[in-house]
């Protein structure tokens, strides 16, 4: 498995990550710790979570009876991606062995990151996070007041890298600009989405992150599934207990014309290669320069073998030019 810096950091990713956010949710902690197992086997040394993932939002360390920051009580309550993590660590002992990347998705007030940082290490059972990101944008918030307790967070050892998620590379430069009037420490990754069917990232987003060394760990390389082909623009026709099933919002991001249009188009392009629709897919999102990483979610270990068979195709550039002409019509 091949592992690139991150950022500006002495941090090493493997090129695929894995993505937690269907532990909870989709697939029970068994199903999950099995995937664990499977990514570490295969060379995977990071996994990416947020407090929001799991089920109901991972809203099963349940509210209505415990504090909302008190979850040391909570570590037999399914439905947290972070208490699953944190028990498979505690388990196979092998903190040291992995990078664990962590979100704060409940707003960015100073107060609500810091709250949400400690009910993440608790869960995860962990001094320490090595990667701590802004979810998304908060509007309501000036970026320099998250930045501040992000430093804080930093300096003290809590969190080891700060970084963002759906960020837009006009809110990751005031991030920057930020960071470096008042020398907080900066975002040294980014956390966009990343695939055939969304790849706006390339346009903006990329060029300053390569200008400014910033780590690229894109996420969705196949669009949530939609990639795969498995879909029709009859939305109430989702595949049960697919990922648009589970969340129907993902529709209104990627129906449209143009992207039915070019799942046609990769269908055919798989059936003249003799190579799968969710390998070429993925192959291109893994081509652009400025990604770090690439982060994969799973139900299942099949899809990490997909990910990993993608690899051999992402240096493919007549492959990767050939798709990449279909976004311009």
């Amino acid at each position: 498995m091949e592992h690139r810096k991150l950022g500006r950091t002495d941090t090493s990713l493997s090129f695929i990550g894995l993505g937690c956010v269907t532990f909870g949710r989709e697939i029970d902690e068994d199903t999950s710790v099995a995937i664990l197992d499977y990514a570490v086997e295969k060379g995977l040394n990071w996994l990416d979570t947020a407090e929001a993932y799991g089920g109901g939002n991972a809203r099963s360390y349940r509210r209505d009876v415990l504090k909302v920051d008190d979850v040391r009580e909570t570590s037999g309550i399914m439905g947290s991606s972070e208490i699953i993590i944190g028990n498979w660590m505690q388990a196979r002992g092998c903190r040291d062995d992995v990078v664990i990347c962590s979100k704060v998705s409940s707003g960015n007030k100073p107060e609500n990151i810091a709250r949400a940082l400690q009910v993440s290490l608790e869960r995860l059972k962990v001094d320490t996070v090595d990667i701590y990101e802004l979810h998304s944008p908060d509007e309501t918030v000036p970026i320099d007041e998250s930045l501040a307790v992000l430093d804080e967070a930093v300096a003290a050892g809590s969190v080891k890298t700060v970084g963002c998620s759906n960020f837009n590379a006009a809110q990751l430069q005031e991030a920057l600009d930020a960071s470096a009037r008042h020398g907080y420490a900066r975002f040294e990754v980014i956390q966009p989405p990343y695939n055939l069917a969304d790849p706006g990232a390339q346009d903006e987003l990329f060029p300053l992150c390569l200008r400014e060394e910033v780590g690229v760990t894109s996420y969705s390389p196949l669009a949530a599934g939609f990639l795969a082909g498995k879909y029709t623009p009859d939305r109430n026709a989702f595949p049960k207990g697919s990922r648009f099933d589970v969340i129907p919002g993902h529709a209104d991001i990627y129906f449209n014309d143009r992207n039915f249009r070019n799942v046609e188009r990769l269908r055919a392009l798989a059936d003249s290669s003799g190579l799968p629709m969710v390998r070429l897919a993925m192959a291109w999102a893994m081509g652009h320069p400025a990604i770090t990483s690439i982060i994969v979610g799973a139900r299942h270990t099949g899809h990490l073998d997909n990910a990993i068979d993608a690899l051999a195709l992402k240096a493919d550039s007549d492959l990767r030019e050939e798709m990449s002409s279909w976004l311009t019509d």
